[in-house]
């Protein structure tokens, strides 16, 4: 028995082993029966361990300069993460378009950053408690366990961060645009994730969460279009006030202040509508997005006052002359 215990362990004959490197050391069969465990087995948790580290580092630093801005103000200067993907962004200046694409670009690459941080970790956990022959069948059903919990109760939270990651890849908005969520109807001045937060014409600041929101309207995207209504007395010369507003809007279209974000002539489309107290005559006009209230402002103005000029009565006027006369 005593001779049993004392045979240097089998795995001394097996060359380049840790086993018998040791033996070869030492000559201690203790050391040399566990060098799998003291030297090899942590080794390698040592390498898997560094390799994951420095795999999340590069890929991190190449996310990072994927979606890095150029410093220069070029609105056609696009972060690389971006270039695949379409974008909607409006005709902005500068600063607007840079720091739309800014943000998006950086949200982007924080989730990918994430995605990357889980996938190569978990790998390499899996890879050590390989290492350490553990058997990972009852680890990975109690983790789907937990999943399908934690999914359930926070499935709120869930839905937010998924319907923001499609918001951003798909740029159903960014910061500027003005946007209509259904609650809230406001400019966006920030887009997470999870919250996407307006401001509306009162200075009021919501907080909207993304997956609340069920439809998007943006008034700056592509093109807008502004409609306006001129209001005009029942005896009035319909052609002639048509005729005169055409005059007006063709004047209005070359003003240096409203030409740049005119891209259409504006077109008159005759009587809207007849109310009790006047006949309405509309005109729409095709205008560069988030430009149409200012376009509409000055339109309506120009015509009221051409109008006015060419000696169109108001059509109130009539409602209190009679009332006078009845008086």
């Amino acid at each position: 028995m005593d001779q049993l215990l004392s045979e240097p362990p089998s795995c001394i004959q097996e060359a380049g082993t840790w086993c018998q490197q040791i033996w070869q050391l030492t000559g201690n069969e203790w050391l040399a029966g566990s060098a799998n465990w003291l030297i090899a087995k942590p080794l390698t948790i040592l390498l898997i361990a560094i390799i994951a580290f420095f795999v999340r580092l590069v890929i991190r630093r190449l996310i990072e300069r994927m979606t890095r801005t150029p410093e220069d103000d070029a609105k056609d200067k696009v972060p690389a993460l971006l270039k695949p993907l379409k974008e909607k962004a409006p005709d902005l200046i500068g600063p607007g378009i840079l720091e739309r694409r800014r943000q998006r670009a950086r949200t982007i690459g924080s989730v990918l950053k994430s995605i990357t941080t889980v996938v190569v970790y978990t790998i390499a956990f899996v890879l050590i408690l390989g290492e350490l022959g553990i058997n990972l069948a009852p680890i990975i059903a109690s983790a789907g366990i937990v999943g399908v919990a934690v999914g359930f109760g926070a499935q709120n939270l869930v839905r937010d961060f998924l319907s923001g990651i499609f918001m951003m890849m798909e740029d159903q908005y960014g910061v500027g645009d003005v946007v209509d969520v259904g609650e809230a109807v406001g400019t966006v001045e920030a887009v997470g994730l999870r919250i996407t937060t307006l401001r509306d014409l009162n200075g009021t600041v919501w907080y909207v969460r993304n997956g609340e929101v069920l439809r998007v309207g943006n008034f700056s995207q592509g093109f807008a279009v502004g409609v306006v209504d001129i209001p005009v007395a029942y005896d009035a010369d319909l052609d002639r006030a048509t005729s005169l507003l055409k005059e007006v809007l063709a004047t209005s279209a070359e003003r240096e202040d409203l030409a740049p974000d005119i891209l259409e002539t504006p077109t008159v489309l005759g009587v809207e509508s007849v109310t009790p107290e006047a006949v309405l005559l509309r005109l729409t006009v095709k205008v560069r997005p988030g430009k149409q209230w200012a376009i509409q402002r000055a339109l309506r103005a120009d015509a009221m006052a051409a109008f006015e000029r060419a000696g169109f009565q108001p059509p109130l006027r009539r409602l209190f002359q009679n009332g006078n006369n009845n008086a």
